[in-house]
């Protein structure tokens, strides 16, 4: 006898999907283990404390795993735990090697058996950090704040006192650049020369120098290498504005979010007035535009949507809308 583990999510906490989802992943525990129903001895499955409106024991029941014994019991809540799963452990009659089975969002479960990427793109302001980090929090994975990186190669140059941001200024900086990327607390730290910038790099002149520092070809090649490495090694959500198109176009899942420029910049007033910055909103809105042109115009690895990605217009919707939407499209290609 053997024990076969397995689990998957839903989209909402309704019969209907808890059935769909239910028969998915017994229909494919049994395909990838080329069992036969009367070989499963006993189905044991539990929810998540989200999950209330059917057993997944009886939506088994009714998708037709009649000979097995099952049992169905609710987990307790728990902080940080993957929404709406459903976890299923099947003991069947098989002297076979056991293929584990994690379907839609359940894949962060088990980084084990499967490593996953999720691309964010779009402009300054359009709420894609922030849905970045909700994500990798609901998905238990990585989040890379490469905004973050790049804002610390211009903090580097402003340090060094370089007036003009080019090829030939710069590419000295990028060869013996001390940048490293910690997470404590469940936080990226950015730490540059030895010191913890993340909340220098946040001032608004440094943003405005990343984004004429970042169009460098030798900064953008130096990040990538890097960026690429972490997202080899584990699953993770990556923001930016070339994530999907450039720094990593095999993306399982990917998604260009934006806003209009003036939601954008009433956004980065207010984010800004909170930690005590001085901002005029009106020279924000045109700060924000420029950067626009400028990420979208220039030559090396511009700001543009991917062809595969979904457009997330985030104008008139809440955080929990926007994630809400991407969790819904992610679920619907897994």
């Amino acid at each position: 006898m053997k024990a076969i583990r397995g689990a998957t999510t839903v989209y909402e906490d309704t019969p209907e999907e808890i059935r769909l989802a239910v028969k998915e992943l017994l229909n494919e525990i049994s395909q990838r283990n080329s069992l036969s129903e009367q070989e499963m001895i006993c189905i044991l499955f539990s929810s998540t404390a989200d999950i209330r409106s059917l057993y997944p024991a009886k939506a088994a029941r009714e998708a037709g795993f009649i000979h097995a014994a099952l049992y169905s019991s609710l987990e307790p809540e728990i902080e940080g735990s993957l929404p709406l799963c459903i976890r299923v452990l099947i003991f069947a009659e098989t002297g076979a090697m056991v293929n584990h089975v994690y379907l839609r969002g359940a894949a962060a479960l088990r980084k084990d058996l499967s490593k996953y990427s999720i691309a964010l793109d779009g402009p300054a302001g359009s709420g894609k950090s922030t849905v970045a980090k909700l994500l990798a929090a609901a998905h238990n994975i990585l989040y890379l704040d490469t905004g973050a990186m790049y804002r610390a190669c211009a903090l580097k140059a402003m340090k060094e006192g370089l007036k003009k941001f080019d090829e030939k200024n710069v590419l000295p900086l990028m060869q013996k650049l001390d940048l490293r990327i910690e997470y404590r607390d469940g936080k990226q730290h950015t730490v540059l020369d030895g010191e913890d910038v993340s909340e220098a790099i946040r001032r608004p002149e440094v943003s405005m120098a990343a984004s004429d520092i970042s169009a460098l070809r030798c900064v953008r090649e130096k990040m990538v290498e890097m960026q690429r490495k972490i997202a080899s090694e584990q699953s993770c959500v990556l923001d930016g504005r070339d994530i999907g198109s450039f720094v990593l176009p095999q993306a399982d899942f990917k998604f260009f979010v934006t806003a209009r420029s003036d939601v954008r910049a009433r956004r980065r007033y207010d984010e800004l007035t909170a930690k005590g910055f001085s901002v005029d909103l009106a020279q924000l809105q045109k700060e924000i535009e420029q950067r626009d042109e400028n990420d979208s115009k220039r030559e090396f690895a511009p700001l543009r949507r991917a062809e595969d990605a979904v457009l997330v217009d985030t104008s008139d919707m809440t955080i929990d809308e926007v994630l809400a939407y991407i969790e819904k499209k992610i679920q619907e290609k897994v």
